[in-house]
């Protein structure tokens, strides 16, 4: 570890702090309809559609007019797909996606996960990647945030469960947020040296002889919006490893930044709802020390490497850390810091993007991404998805807060009775018990089994790890591990749609219950929400929670696996 690192660290902290707030206010000023710069397109849309913007729906309409539109823009998605070879803007004329992979992919991308188990530059045509995939990007991104809006509603309001309109949160929240914000950051990319055009494929003679084969297209205006709305899929098989994708130090650096900007500023847009405004930094600050931890201890075990690498023929137990760290699967324009800091960054957000490939990470270090998707998508957490997700852990700490000191548990004034944790144990348990089944299904069947590439706790930790993230709608893995079969095509398509719809209607019906809810004033019994003792409280209602869930399943592999190492063992 080098003072360089920790500073890498420290500098993107304080601009993530510093870029809280001016998110935040945009961010109010987006979903309460203060923004009319766009407002022609914006009625267009709206009579197009049929949609009227004064019509607020029940929690019930909002999540079925969620389900309708994820619906049918997957089917259509799947279809072009499919058709990809009869299709326009395909200059490499790549035929159409096979069946499951198809179906994988068009799950993957409406439900934001971005999972890939192909090469984008030897797969996707232009049109595919830029109408469907990239359609995704935003709307997938839309969906989430909307959803959250939804919630933080039901949370501020009296409304006998009406939480606005779905159709008017998702156009708006493409329009006037990550259509500008991607135009912007784009821009900025092709600065940086990311490419962006239409060209056929380059072929090149190299000085040995050989061809080689220069994928082109308009990757920064796709980089862009993959980040900002925490999707992740990459252009290129690489992702951010690519330098076409991620040419420098500074692009990398406002990659890391653009997946965190809105989830960060979303808390910030709790507060100024609720009338909290300490709330909101009171749970920034539960999602920060989160991710801070995570960093610290991805970049100590990276930094300390292999000891078997750094043995060379002495005795491995007495050589505890290797000086150079752990480079392997790294790119050096970045080194090591920004690689683990990049991977922690990633995983907390359920973005899914990499600069590096965390199968060739330490057992430690390959620990921390998936814990941080097994804590639940919270820590600052997918564009929407990372709010509600903490809110619902939120209510659950309160209510634990609650049962300690026999009083009926509030949350901002609003009662937490029985069907509110109802929901709220629906929606954690959905996330584990998907995970730990299909991880268990993938163990023992022979279809499972034939896709792995290592043996072992690594082996067995690449299965984990990629259902902890297509059901984190993360879309990260442990490359290790062979996805394009039937088995896992199949398996993380539906992975995925679990992970999404069974776990945001759960929110969605929260926030509908708590819009029901009359706020009564605060007494003395009340227990505070903006204080340091809640933020303790809200940060170890976490840890236990998925400690006491995933704990059996770790020890089996990354934990099993570092102990092995340290006795000379690799898998």
């Amino acid at each position: 570890m080098t003072a360089n690192g920790w500073a890498q660290i420290a500098v993107f902290s304080i601009i993530l702090l510093a870029i809280t707030k001016p998110v935040g206010r945009y961010l109010v000023r987006v979903y309460d309809g203060s923004f009319h710069w766009l407002a022609p397109v914006e009625r267009l849309v709206y009579r197009w559609g049929g949609i009227d913007p004064t019509d607020e729906q029940h929690w019930t309409r909002y999540a079925a007019s969620l389900l309708i539109f994820s619906g049918v823009s997957c089917l259509v998605t799947y279809v072009v797909l499919r058709l990809q070879g009869h299709l326009p803007l395909n200059p490499e004329h790549l035929p159409g996606v096979v069946d499951r992979q198809a179906f994988e992919t068009a799950a993957s991308f409406t439900t934001n996960t971005n999972w890939q188990s192909y090469s984008g530059e030897t797969t996707m045509s232009y049109l595919s990647q830029m109408t469907q995939l990239a359609f995704h990007n935003f709307a997938s991104a839309a969906v989430g945030v909307a959803a959250a809006v939804a919630l933080v509603r039901g949370i501020a309001r009296e409304s006998g469960g009406r939480i606005g309109n779905f159709y008017v949160d998702l156009v708006r929240g493409t329009l006037y947020l990550f259509i500008p914000f991607s135009i912007v950051l784009a821009l900025l990319f092709v600065q940086q040296g990311a490419i962006q055009n239409f060209h056929p494929y380059v072929h090149a003679a190299t000085l040995e002889g050989a061809t080689q084969t220069l994928p082109m297209g308009p990757v920064a205006s796709q980089e862009a919006i993959k980040q900002l709305g925490t999707n992740g899929g990459g252009f290129f098989n690489a992702n951010s490893a690519h330098p076409f994708e991620n040419p420098t130090p500074w692009s990398n650096l406002l990659q890391m930044l653009a997946i965190f900007i809105i989830p960060a500023g979303l808390t910030w847009f709790l507060g100024y709802m609720v009338k909290k405004q300490r709330h909101g930094w009171a749970v920034w600050a539960a999602m920060f020390l989160l991710f801070l931890g995570g960093a610290a201890t991805a970049y100590w075990a990276e930094a300390r490497g292999n000891p078997i690498h750094a043995a060379r023929g002495v005795d491995v137990v007495a050589s505890a850390t290797n000086p150079g760290g752990n480079m392997e699967g790294k790119e050096v324009r970045f080194g090591i810091a920004s690689t683990a800091l990049f991977a922690t960054v990633t995983t907390d957000a359920s973005c899914g993007a990499v600069n590096g490939m965390h199968d060739s990470f330490t057992p430690i270090g390959g620990l921390v991404p998936m814990v941080n998707m097994q804590l639940g998508e919270l820590v600052f957490g997918g564009v929407g998805s990372g709010l509600y997700a903490m809110i619902v852990e939120i209510v659950l700490a309160v209510f634990i807060a609650g049962l300690m000191v026999g009083r009926t548990p509030e949350y901002v004034g609003k009662k937490i009775e029985s069907r509110e944790i109802r929901v709220v144990m629906v929606y954690i348990l959905v996330y584990a018990f998907v995970v730990l089944t299909f991880a268990a299904v993938a163990t023992v069947l022979p279809a499972g089994l034939a896709g792995l590439n290592n043996t072992g706790p690594h082996g067995f930790s690449e299965i984990l790890y990629s259902f902890s993230s297509t059901v984190a709608n993360n879309g990260s893995a442990f490359a290790g591990l062979t996805g394009t079969t039937y088995f896992y095509n199949t398996m993380f398509g539906f992975a995925t749609l679990f992970g999404r719809f069974a776990m945001m209607v759960p929110a969605l019906a929260l926030a509908g219950f708590l819009a029901e809810r009359r706020t009564a004033p605060e007494s003395a019994g009340t227990f505070p929400v903006t204080t340091p003792l809640f933020t303790a409280l809200l940060v170890s209602v976490i840890l236990i929670v998925t400690a006491l869930t995933f704990f059996p399943a770790l020890a089996l592999g990354p934990i099993v696996e570092h102990f092995l190492m340290h006795a000379g063992t690799l898998y």
